[in-house]
């Protein structure tokens, strides 16, 4: 704690120094974000030395943790004391912070919420240059207000978070379904019952969907998978009905090919695969190649020379109550040619909890929905077509939709849908000066 209140500190003395009327930006070497930002030439505050485990309470079951740490350094952190986060997002640079700020989702999600909602209290460098420390009780207004706000109020420093015990091994059944509906209800029963630790499903087609029970094991004994190398997890699915993961393999089971998308890098070829050392088979490796071409355009302008049609990103991950799965892949399944289609089940842990800015019904299981690559436009179609289709589906089925790639709403909807006037509130109290943008033009503007 002694060297956390040395870098808060430090933190301190570089806001200071800013000009009173610069922006301010956080410097970080790593990002999950899939919108374009405008280039910006304000100064940023290096945050690099906020990575790292302050403290693991193994009997109370915490961890004080500082805001920049990648959920890969966690979890080899605190795996050692038998211990896990309660939620850890499929991706290893994914921050504890980055999660908190914005939104963060897993199989464990249909027992433990989001990850903010395994947060005890948690220190955030406001927008006016104050660290405030917030929790249920102290300055809950910040503590329930943050997450959504995509560092438009402050940044975590600090968070104090519940961590939940964990077994060697996870045993996995792929469960195939020949409908949404089947699929739907299949989620339904086994999220109410709790016929599982982890819960996530997979759609591969109208008539091919499998729903992916988890449950903890002691031992393992038929082996384990390995899908760090050579064997691909998502193939795995349609091929096993059964299979076991050591507890951090499951954890990490979507990284190593960025769930499917690494297929288009050609790495999923043996003869190309082979060759690629198990160390660059990992997300963050495939989002700086994505980075690379989004800069430079190379591939992009190559398929137009060989005349293939034009095409649209899109990466979005939203939420849509259960009941309403099957309308929105009926209109997915129709409208966006592209396969597979991630599900996984979530429901407020906390049904007192109101979080301000991402209000869900608490006694409603959602299913969040992920897909993520491109598709192809028809002649005269808008580059937006497929991601403004998608916003007003998930608005139409009263769902919501994350916010860390592309958005398009207006600002009268996107302030209805994210609670402006409880966010104006929260400005106006922790960011006076609007030194930070505000989430409307970090979100939607990309500036």
């Amino acid at each position: 704690m002694h060297s956390y209140e040395a870098l808060v500190e430090g933190l301190r003395r570089q806001y200071a120094a800013l000009p009173p009327d610069a922006p301010v930006r956080l410097g970080k070497r790593t990002s999950n974000l899939f919108r374009s930002r405008a280039a910006s030439d304000a100064p940023r505050l290096d945050v690099s030395g906020f990575s790292g485990v302050l403290s693991v309470d193994e009997q109370g079951r915490t961890a004080d943790v500082l805001g920049m740490t990648t959920y890969e350094d966690l979890v080899d952190a605190v795996l050692p004391y038998g211990l896990m986060p309660c939620v850890v997002p499929q991706l290893k640079t994914i921050t504890l912070g980055g999660a908190v700020t914005g939104l963060g989702i897993e199989s464990s999600s249909f027992r433990n919420g989001t990850p903010h909602e395994s947060v005890i209290e948690m220190d955030v460098l406001t927008g006016d240059g104050r660290v405030v420390t917030c929790s249920r009780e102290q300055n809950a207004d910040l503590f329930y207000g943050f997450p959504n706000s995509y560092g438009t109020l402050g940044y975590a420093l600090r968070l104090r978070i519940e961590l939940e015990p964990v077994q060697p091994y996870v045993a996995l059944r792929h469960v195939r379904h020949g409908s949404i509906d089947e699929a739907a209800a299949f989620l339904q029963q086994v999220c109410a019952n709790r016929e599982a630790d982890f819960v996530d499903g997979t759609w591969f087609s109208p008539t091919e969907i499998y729903v992916t029970v988890g449950t903890w094991a002691t031992s393992a004994p038929a082996g384990v998978s390995d899908y760090t190398g050579q064997q691909i997890y998502y193939r795995s699915i349609q091929g096993r009905e059964a299979d076991t993961l050591t507890v951090r393999d499951y954890l990490w089971r979507w990284d190593t090919d960025w769930f499917w998308c690494s297929k288009a890098f050609g790495v999923q070829n043996p003869k190309v695969r082979r060759w690629i050392p198990r160390k660059y088979l990992r997300s963050d490796v495939w989002w700086k190649l994505v980075a690379f071409e989004k800069k430079h355009r190379w591939k992009t302008r190559w398929d137009l020379r060989r005349g293939l049609p034009a095409r649209e990103d899109l990466v979005q991950d939203v939420e849509v109550p259960i009941a309403r799965l099957g309308d929105f892949m009926d209109v997915f399944a129709r409208e966006v040619p592209m396969s597979p289609v991630w599900f996984c089940p979530l429901q407020q842990r906390d049904r007192d909890a109101v979080w301000e800015l991402y209000r869900l019904d608490p006694d409603v299981l959602y299913i969040n929905i992920g897909f993520w690559g491109t598709v192809p436009l028809a002649p005269g179609q808008s580059d937006q077509s497929h991601n403004r289709l998608i916003e007003r589906l998930v608005s139409d089925l009263d769902g919501r939709k994350s916010l860390y790639s592309t958005s398009f709403y207006e600002p009268e909807e996107f302030w209805r849908l994210y609670n402006g006037p409880t966010y104006d509130v929260l400005k106006k109290t922790y960011d006076p000066e609007s030194r930070l943008l505000d989430l409307y033009a970090k979100t939607v503007q990309n500036r």
